[in-house]
């Protein structure tokens, strides 16, 4: 292991305001019609050697189309953070969900990880279920696959290294092919959970996120989450609004966009 670390950031560029708890706890709850709304981020790794982005996020387009407030196209996120996302080299796709996998073209330049299983899935014989198709996009789907044979996926089968201190885990549970990103910061080993975990609730009290592929495999992400973490405050959820307040703001014009996820949070 090198002694490489780096500065971790998650950025906000979308979110959806009129969710309830009923749509994001599997189990019941007594308070089912309660506010719970949800964030959209992509993340940066980056150090001076580097610069790695997770997820694309979506455009204009897949947000007018889904309902969601798009707040700055991904792209425009990190431009804010001082990143040109036609020089990105590395951008790790967690799953290929619309939320997770579009504006790809605006990535020109950049090699694309995924995990096989997640192709597989996207494009295999789940996906004649309604039920299945429902958090894809066949156009961003078929953006993946000519990015593909244009020689700009590497493919990856289960745990695998993408840069020193950086590593990618396949969980499934969420999606088939979801995988997880673990990387050292100072502070130790962060855990991007993605989508193994939308909320801090949705692992702190093991009740998934309803939108499900596999049952057994999203419990199970839940373990190798926390395994992977240095500690539990280490672990960052997919989608909270609380990530937000948790953190420190990259820069105090950007404290409702970009907070730092490797610096001691400010509270929880």
């Amino acid at each position: 292991m090198t002694d490489d670390t780096y500065e971790v950031l998650a950025l906000r560029y979308a979110s959806v305001t009129n969710r309830t708890r009923r749509e994001n706890l599997l189990r019941p709850d007594p308070h089912l019609d309660a506010p719970m709304p949800i964030d959209f981020y992509v993340w940066v790794i980056r150090n001076a050697a580097r610069t790695i982005v997770v997820d694309t996020g979506f455009d204009t387009k897949e947000a007018e189309r889904r309902g969601r407030t798009l707040r700055h196209l991904p792209r425009e996120c990190l431009a804010m953070a001082g990143i040109d996302a036609t020089a990105v080299r590395d951008v790790i796709i967690t799953h290929m969900h619309f939320d997770h996998a579009g504006t790809i073209e605006h990535f020109p330049n950049a090699t694309f990880h995924l995990q096989d299983a997640e192709m597989a899935f996207a494009t295999g014989r789940y996906m004649a279920h309604k039920n299945f198709t429902l958090p894809f996009t066949a156009e961003l789907v078929c953006d993946m696959v000519r990015a593909v044979f244009a020689g700009r996926v590497s493919f990856h089968d289960g745990d695998d290294e993408i840069a020193p201190n950086v590593t990618v885990h396949r969980t499934g549970g969420h999606s088939a092919g979801l995988q997880v990103v673990r990387v050292l910061t100072r502070r130790g080993w962060l855990v991007l959970a993605s989508d193994a975990s939308h909320f801090y609730e949705n692992m702190e009290t093991e009740n998934p996120f309803p939108l499900i592929c596999h049952l057994g495999d999203m419990f199970e992400a839940f373990r190798t989450v926390r395994r992977l973490a240095s500690a539990p405050g280490l672990i960052v959820p997919g989608h909270d609004p609380l990530v937000m307040q948790r953190y420190q703001a990259l820069r105090p014009d950007l404290a409702d966009t970009i907070v730092r996820l490797d610096v001691e949070p400010v509270t929880g």
